[in-house]
């Protein structure tokens, strides 16, 4: 569910920029008629204006991150979550738990506290308050060993609950804050390839409407499930004529559209948007988003995405 909070002064920054010009395009004789400012997060950390410029860069190697609504940016490196001012300042940090080999997640929640997944031998989903104290210690279920593999974007539910993909399980799991698992979304389905397709869920998103969305990265595709688990809309590889490499990150925008990112694109188009009939209305072969982890679309056409972004 979309929340009402206003547009970060960082964000809203990206809006000064020339808006006559065209998003950054693959063909530049045949540009976009949308243009998007972004967060792009991956081997590069920046935010690209509408014109095509960064209006702002940080350190590379980040896998998760939001603007914020004060201003600040929200990121994930694979040892720490940091909480960065536009000056670059870092106000908020957290460390992953020695025991553990990564991190997968950052979300800013509605209470304040921050979403932090670790990977290792003890996944779990964490809460930690604003002074860095873990208030939420909720174990995961990834299926495997494997940490690297166990779990990506996870996010908290206005419910309260969270929603994390499981890559080798092959599924999507709900849990609760005492970390029951409520609910369990199966991505190797015969009718999507079943596990030979290797559809690991990277990205899960609940939609407004109840259902979920989910990047299956190593199966180059993005699938949206129903309640009960029944698949109700996918875009293939085919239907974006082959760019999808590997997407990560996936975004829902409030026209309906949705946008993925290629993490294995290290040149050429690394972002597409396609709409509900399956429709490319919008690339990026921007450089800065090349090998794009995550991103978070800010303005489309001058206009601030509203609300908590989908991703």
């Amino acid at each position: 569910m979309r929340s009402t909070a206003p547009l970060s002064r960082l964000a809203a920054a990206v809006l000064l920029v020339s808006t006559t010009t065209t998003a950054w395009c693959a063909d530049a004789a045949a540009p976009s008629p949308i243009r998007h400012s972004y967060l792009v997060l991956g081997g590069k950390t920046a935010i690209i204006g509408e014109d095509g410029k960064a209006t702002w860069e940080y350190q590379g190697g980040t896998r998760d991150g939001f603007v914020l609504p004060g201003g600040n940016v929200l990121v994930a490196f694979a040892d720490r979550v940091e909480e960065v001012a536009p000056d670059k300042h870092v106000v908020f940090s957290y460390r992953r738990a020695k025991e553990n080999g990564e991190i997968g997640t950052t979300q800013r929640l509605y209470n304040g506290n921050t979403l932090v997944t670790e990977l290792g031998s003890r996944p779990r989903l964490l809460e930690v308050d604003p002074q860095g104290k873990i208030v939420r210690d909720v174990p995961l279920q990834p299926e495997t060993d494997n940490a690297h593999m166990q779990t990506r974007m996870a996010r908290q539910l206005r419910g309260g609950n969270y929603l994390v993909p499981h890559l080798l399980a092959f599924a999507v799991k709900e849990y609760t804050p005492e970390g029951k698992v409520v609910r369990t979304i199966r991505t190797d389905l015969e009718a999507i390839g079943g596990r030979k397709a290797e559809n690991w869920p990277f990205t899960a998103i609940r939609l407004d409407n109840g259902n979920t969305l989910s990047s299956l990265t190593h199966g180059n595709k993005v699938v949206e499930f129903d309640t009960t688990g029944a698949i109700v809309w996918a875009v293939r590889n085919e239907d974006v004529g082959g760019l999808f490499k590997d997407p990560c990150g996936s975004q829902r925008l409030a026209n309906g559209n949705t946008v993925i990112g290629s993490h294995a694109a290290n040149q050429g188009i690394s972002m597409v948007e396609v709409t509900r009939d399956l429709k490319t209305v919008w690339t990026s072969d921007h450089p800065l988003a090349a090998g794009v982890h995550h991103f978070q679309i800010l303005t489309t056409d001058g206009k601030p995405e509203p609300g908590m972004p989908l991703k």
